[in-house]
């Protein structure tokens, strides 16, 4: 590729036997490299200090995480169980654990909707035309759902589509048997969920003319099914519910009503947990060990500046094992003889990372074992008994909130890093000029040099010219 300098020479026609290019390219270089080199130098840095703060970002994420993982997974809560599942099932919400377990519960009835079939109407298919008008579906607060039949959904299949799109609570299928093909719609499950179908048919003898229903049955239109609440008994006490999915009869339990089997008693429990608090404390130590370590190496001073760390001096860092530091003296419950990991013999060495005495674990487990257990890992999370996981969340909140010294030092850098581009963006653009002036001087330069070695040699030929006619 041919430079501007070259090209400016070649214009000039300059040759007077001097390297000017070679000249001006080390003039040049000898000017940017030591400028180049010092933004570079400081781009990588920047650029390894935007990785690690990444790094690191990332790596308490993944503890606090995984923590919430393990502390909320079977092996520690234990797992909700039925001793008759055919008439109840239990599956453990999240956000905490049961409480007032084990429960007695009767299914005394299940919630059931209301259910319409139309006649069947021999030889016909999903395909077949019931008839155009309009279909309304009524519920039983008196709101009114309007469908228009005409070309386009002229059909079992289209009016069933129709239904099931427009959010009226009602859902329709086609049933197509031996005998023939017929719609079935149903209702919600639930007492106050009952509905009603008045049809618009431009052709009395047609199909959508005989789907009308309003509580009684007809020739073309029979329910099958009435809609009411399931009623259950737990602990003792009446329950109605319009579902048979019931979330709120005990708090961070579904419970599934499969059958109605009046006076059947089923418990509901939960299993005891498989796994020790200490294999939990002594998982959550390694963990808290291993970024801890991460840390301690990105931050560490060094000899000089091609030994420290790359987050050497870095006041988020700094925050962020300040705060980590604070866990195990932080109270993670308010009352008892158990208030904080210290207390249960999680300390702190010198390097930051921690140890677990398992002597003085085993000692408070032995003397207040649910009240240990509760502090760790409590069933419900709150202000004053957060628990361990809610603990780690919150810290790690604090250390990556928007206006906190590790996402002000990451938004530092990211600027840098523009500022760094564009720095030498700007190398770039000032070395051309520098380049395209040092060729127009030594051009012109050469220029001169020519024309005075062009005088040299004449005045040479005309002094040789005088001594030959001298002779």
């Amino acid at each position: 590729m041919t430079s501007v300098g070259s090209s400016i020479l070649t214009a000039l026609g300059a040759g007077s036997g001097i390297d000017t290019s070679s000249l001006v390219s080390s003039l040049v270089s000898a000017t940017r490299d030591p400028k180049e080199s010092a933004i570079t130098s400081r781009q990588s840095l920047n650029t390894s200090r935007i990785s690690a703060l990444a790094s690191a970002i990332s790596s308490l994420d993944t503890f606090a995480d995984a923590l919430t993982e393990v502390l909320s997974g079977a092996d520690y809560t234990g797992t909700a169980s039925s001793n008759d599942t055919s008439i109840a099932s239990v599956t453990l919400l999240s956000g905490g654990s049961p409480a007032g377990l084990p429960a007695q519960l009767t299914v005394d009835q299940l919630a059931t909707a209301r259910v319409l079939s139309s006649s069947t109407t021999s030889g016909a298919t999903g395909s077949s035309a019931v008839g155009t008008g309009s279909f309304t579906i009524t519920n039983a607060a008196g709101e009114a759902t309007t469908i228009t039949i005409d070309s386009t959904n002229n059909s079992y299949a289209g009016l069933a589509s129709a239904i099931n799109a427009a959010g009226a609570g009602v859902t329709a299928r086609v049933v197509t048997d031996a005998n023939g093909t017929r719609l079935v719609f149903k209702g919600e499950t639930g007492a106050a969920n009952d509905f009603s179908i008045s049809t618009t048919a431009d052709d009395s003898g047609s199909v959508l003319a005989g789907l009308g229903w309003n509580g009684a049955d007809s020739a073309t239109m029979t329910s099958s099914s009435a809609p009411q609440n399931a009623k259950i008994t737990l602990d003792g006490v009446a329950y109605e519910y319009a579902s048979n999915t019931i979330d709120d009869a005990i708090e961070y339990l579904r419970i599934d009503l499969n059958k109605a089997s009046a006076g059947a008693t089923v418990t509901l429990s939960m299993t005891q947990p498989t796994a020790g608090l200490s294999d939990l404390l002594q998982e959550f130590v390694d963990a808290y060990n291993t970024l801890t370590n991460a840390l301690n190496t990105a931050t560490a001073t060094g000899t000089d500046s091609s030994t420290a760390g790359v987050l050497n001096g870095v006041s988020g860092v700094r925050d962020m094992k300040r705060q980590l530091a604070a866990i195990t003296s932080t109270e993670l419950s308010s009352t008892g003889t158990y208030k904080t990991l210290a207390d249960i013999g999680v300390t702190t060495n010198r390097d930051g990372t921690l140890s677990l005495d398992s002597d003085i674990l085993a000692k408070a487990m032995e003397a207040d074992p649910e009240g240990v257990a509760n502090m760790v890992n409590p069933k419900v999370s709150t202000t004053a008994n957060p628990g361990l996981a809610s603990l780690m969340d919150s810290v790690r909140d604090n250390i990556e909130k928007d206006d906190g010294p590790l996402k002000l030092a990451q938004e530092r850098y990211d600027a840098l890093s523009e500022d760094f581009t564009e720095q030498l963006e700007k190398l770039d653009e000032q070395m051309a000029d520098y380049e395209e002036h040092l060729t127009t001087i030594y051009a012109a330069m050469e220029t001169r040099l020519s024309a005075l070695k062009a005088t040299q040699s004449y005045l040479e030929q005309q002094i040789e010219v005088w001594n030959n006619s001298d002779s």
